[in-house]
């Protein structure tokens, strides 16, 4: 029965304990935890949970638990003063859609395909890349997204006629690869989409990176390696 009871309160002090640390690190939405938020909770998650279920004493954990603690908060005042050391800890923002044209090099640099950045886009209730200004992966794996300025909603007071629905953009090409499939969707073939490609300064399917199709037949061509300079770093 002792046992029981000593394992009760044992378990009592570590969830208290770990609240007031966690409380002590600062509020922070669990969506916008960096790199090292996520390593401390981690550490603390093991340590507690290590504290209660072995029978060792409360201060094998209580003083790591501390020293992370405080280790974190060290750092906060850090970054704080040094945008540099924050860039590098935290990492910095990713511009991976620059005026509706995708950086091949970012998504590498952030091991993030075509897939990952389609499906963060419809989440943002984008369903065309050609509609994106800007699209922006911040360091907590967040995209967001800014369209450009005749794609963003307007309010109902200005709104003098109803606005045409874009609808579903059909990926035709994706990373030098066509998606026949889709193209037997919309009732056309290779050849059809090879002339349009070139079109758009493109010579073969492999010189497109992303192409897609609009309800309306509106073709976007995203040429692979682009030449263009690269957006300044936000």
């Amino acid at each position: 029965m002792e046992d029981w009871v000593s394992l009760f309160l044992r378990t009592l002090f570590i969830y208290f304990y770990i609240l007031l640390m966690i409380r002590l690190m600062g509020a922070r939405e669990i969506g916008k935890l960096t790199v090292l938020d996520l390593a401390v909770f981690i550490m603390i998650a093991e340590l507690g949970s290590v504290a209660v279920e072995e029978n060792k004493p409360l201060m094998t954990a209580v003083i790591p638990i501390a020293t992370l603690v405080l280790t974190q908060v060290v750092f906060a005042y850090v970054f704080m003063r040094s945008k540099r050391i924050r860039d590098v800890v935290d990492g910095k923002p990713a511009i991976l859609i620059a005026d509706g044209n995708i950086r091949e090099d970012e998504l590498t640099k952030h091991r993030y395909n075509l897939d990952d950045l389609l499906s963060q886009l419809r989440e943002n209730q984008v369903f065309n890349v050609a509609d994106v200004e800007m699209a922006v992966l911040e360091p907590s794996g967040k995209l967001n997204v800014l369209l450009k300025p005749e794609k963003q909603p307007l309010v109902r007071a200005d709104l003098e006629s109803e606005l045409p629905d874009d609808g579903l953009a059909i990926p035709l090409i994706m990373d030098g690869r066509v998606l026949d499939r889709n193209l037997e969707r919309i009732g056309q073939n290779r050849f059809w989409l090879r002339e349009q490609v070139r079109r758009h300064g493109c010579k073969d399917f492999r010189d497109v990176f992303f192409a897609s199709v609009d309800r309306y037949g509106r073709i976007h061509v995203d040429a692979r390696d682009r030449k263009t300079p690269p957006p300044p770093d936000i």
